[in-house]
């Protein structure tokens, strides 16, 4: 007789999982937007001003980054000059989507491009197969890769020939912007010299709460983030028995680390007025003003949770169009400053 196995739970569209606890991550949504989560080939060549290289950075456990490198332009600057490395962390709820995927590409070539940085973007494992803190501690590696490159003890020639390691950033979207923050706290506890943390980004980090906010409850639903999503990501990902107050999603509760106690970069809170998660975010901007940390607010009007990814909107909707391309640009700004 052959075992059938059944599904147990899904989230529409994005992942299935079943009684064997197997995980099917494949597409089920519109197919009109299925590029949007297609791999895209590296390619070591400048397509568009940007070159693309995958890279195991720890060979027993197969960890492994995507490099984005802008070309030079001589005529613009210095051929000696070094970029600063952006550490990027990719969102999907820490349950579904890859560092490679186009939506990840179509942002963060422009952004490469835009900011003149080096992104060095996480392939994180995922949950419920690796349930947090799995992928904090794989950003956090990879933070640790890049400085022992700095120190000479490991090897990459893109990053050794063009990388400022004394100007690292942290970047992540969505669930990526709570590993912004871990990471940094875990940080702020080592010597990371020669290599210097200039800042931190986090971009609509999934902050949220047990108690629903009022953005969640006012707020509509988008394409990349409904309460479904939210509620469901997050009971796979969450260590078994822990609530939504866990200090990775709510790094602001009363059962984290208090903030003032721990040493952060200057940090750039990246807020869409019509996030879902509004609120939280806010409570998490309001912690952090209150513990006198550095800390700056970019927000964007009219639009929603990681809108930026959506390719389809950047490209046909003016407004978001204008947005993406001011939330670069502010980002852009950030990093020139430290």
């Amino acid at each position: 007789m052959v075992y059938e196995k059944k599904l147990v739970d899904q989230v529409s569209g994005w992942l299935r999982l079943f009684d064997d606890g197997s995980v099917d991550r494949t597409w089920t949504g519109p197919p009109e937007v299925k590029f949007m989560v297609e791999p895209v080939s590296q390619h070591d060549d400048f397509i568009d001003g940007v070159a693309t290289r995958d890279v195991i950075i720890d060979a027993k456990s197969g960890l492994g980054v995507r490099i984005y490198l802008p070309e030079r332009k001589p005529e613009e600057e210095d051929d000696d000059e070094k970029l600063p490395v952006v550490l990027h962390f990719h969102g999907g709820g820490f349950c579904i989507s890859q560092a490679d995927w186009y939506m990840y590409y179509h942002m963060y070539t422009r952004f490469a491009r835009k900011a003149r940085a080096i992104c060095v973007s996480v392939y994180l494992r995922l949950a419920p197969e690796h349930r947090l803190p799995a992928a904090c501690d794989d950003g956090y590696s990879a933070l640790l890769w890049l400085r022992s490159l700095a120190q000479g003890e490991s090897h990459e020639p893109w990053l050794e020939a063009h990388a400022d390691f004394k100007r690292v950033f942290l970047i992540g979207d969505s669930s990526g912007g709570n590993l912004v923050h871990e990471v940094a706290a875990r940080a702020g506890k080592v010597d990371l010299s020669p290599l210097n943390l200039a800042g931190a980004i986090p971009i609509h980090p999934g902050f949220v709460r047990s108690e629903r906010s009022k953005s969640e409850l006012e707020k509509p639903e988008s394409p990349f983030l409904t309460l479904d999503m939210v509620d469901k990501f997050l009971s796979f990902a969450l260590p078994i028995g822990c609530t939504k107050d866990h200090p990775i999603t709510c790094p602001m509760g009363a059962a984290a680390p208090p903030i003032g106690r721990l040493a952060l970069p200057p940090m750039l809170l990246c807020v869409a007025e019509d996030d879902l998660i509004r609120d939280t975010e806010m409570e998490y901007y309001e912690a952090m003003k209150k513990a006198n940390k550095d800390v700056e607010l970019l927000i964007n009007p009219g639009v929603g949770h990681s809108f930026y990814l959506n390719t389809v909107a950047v490209d046909l909707d003016p407004h978001t169009g204008a947005q993406a391309a001011g939330l670069i640009a502010g980002i852009a700004d950030f990093i020139k400053k430290h």
